[in-house]
């Protein structure tokens, strides 16, 4: 009899082990993660505030994951195509998305329907930055319109419907709702104009090819210092520490109660394990929290974060309401 129990314990004790190393326990699935380069998806074009703070934030977290990160550009439809691929990636930590406030908070609302869903489809990582949007215009077309700020603009616009062109980083962004939440407000209509980011919108814009943009700050930034844009005013409550001479949106118009700012935040695909997603966010935020990142990202325009994915998760929610209802009452639509 007692040989008997000490066999079935030694069974019983070896099937447990078994367990504990078998491919599917969770732990043995993230002990060595990460084991592979990581993708970094950007749903955007090149130059954009996206990509700039994707690889901003990238060489940081290869330093302290030990794996390379490796910013993938996957551009087109608003940012629907680069979230579309990481919510269809495999979720062993290894490909994250750089998600906005258009892909996760403005396109369900924009969009009749999504190759992907925002909430069920993601796991919610960290907020990265936020960042006001600046309305800027062409210089040339400022003297040859005579437009000189925001009344000047909304005056111009009103007079010649139609005429200004409104370039943004593609349908459904912060970008594209702030333009459509000022032509509501003020009783104007611009042209829209959507790209596939931010880069090649600027471009066009620097060039004269378009006229108009409520670009993210940061990209935006570096022209309007050199000369290239002219700032206008910016989108948030209160005037950009970096553009400190540059009214609002409500200040310049005035136009009472505009606001309209972006936000931009790490996810990874649905059912990525709780040790992965806890090391990324821990990770993400002590690099926010480094003088040379922080600094960084400060003298562009952005406002690092770092808050944990329940906070992050919270955001979301409050924002997708807040759009849905810009996007009800400005009209949007895609073109």
């Amino acid at each position: 009899m007692q040989i008997r129990r000490r066999r079935h314990w030694l069974q019983a004790s070896l099937c447990g082990m078994a367990s504990l190393l078998a491919p599917g326990f969770g732990w043995s699935q993230t002990a060595a993660w990460p084991a592979k380069p990581i993708r970094l998806v950007v749903p955007f074009a090149p130059g954009g505030t996206t990509d700039l703070l994707a690889r901003a934030l990238a060489p940081e977290l290869s330093k302290s994951l030990g794996q390379p990160v490796v910013v993938e550009n996957k551009p087109g439809a608003g940012g629907n195509l680069g979230a579309a691929d990481v919510a269809r990636a495999p979720n062993d930590g290894h490909t994250l998305l750089m998600g906005t406030v258009g892909t996760h908070g403005i396109n369900q609302s924009l969009y009749p329907k999504l190759p992907y869903d925002p909430i069920k489809d993601f796991a919610p990582v960290t907020l990265v930055a936020g960042v006001p949007n600046v309305l800027v215009i062409n210089p040339a077309k400022a003297q040859a319109y005579k437009i000189n700020g925001v009344p000047d603009l909304i005056r111009y616009a009103r007079a010649h419907p139609g005429k200004l062109n409104m370039a943004s980083s593609g349908n459904g962004t912060s970008i594209h709702l702030s333009g459509e939440l000022f032509k509501s407000m003020t009783g104007t209509y611009m042209l829209h104009f959507p790209y596939r980011g931010s880069g090649p919108a600027l471009m066009d814009l620097i060039g004269g090819n378009v006229d108009v943009m409520f670009d993210n700050l940061p990209s935006a930034l570096p022209h309007i210092k050199a000369g290239k844009l002219k700032a206008l005013a910016v989108t948030s409550g209160k005037r950009s520490e970096v553009l400190p001479d540059v009214p609002t949106v409500e200040e310049a118009g005035p136009v009472k109660g505009y606001e309209a700012s972006s936000w931009f935040g790490l996810l990874v695909p649905a059912g990525t394990p709780a040790e992965v997603v806890q090391r990324l966010h821990q990770e993400t935020a002590k690099a926010l929290a480094s003088p040379a990142l922080k600094e960084r990202l400060l003298a562009q325009g952005a406002i690092p974060s770092g808050i944990g994915p329940a906070e992050f998760a919270k955001l979301i929610g409050s924002e997708t309401r807040k759009w849905a209802e810009v996007v009800k009452v400005s009209g949007a639509k895609v073109d």
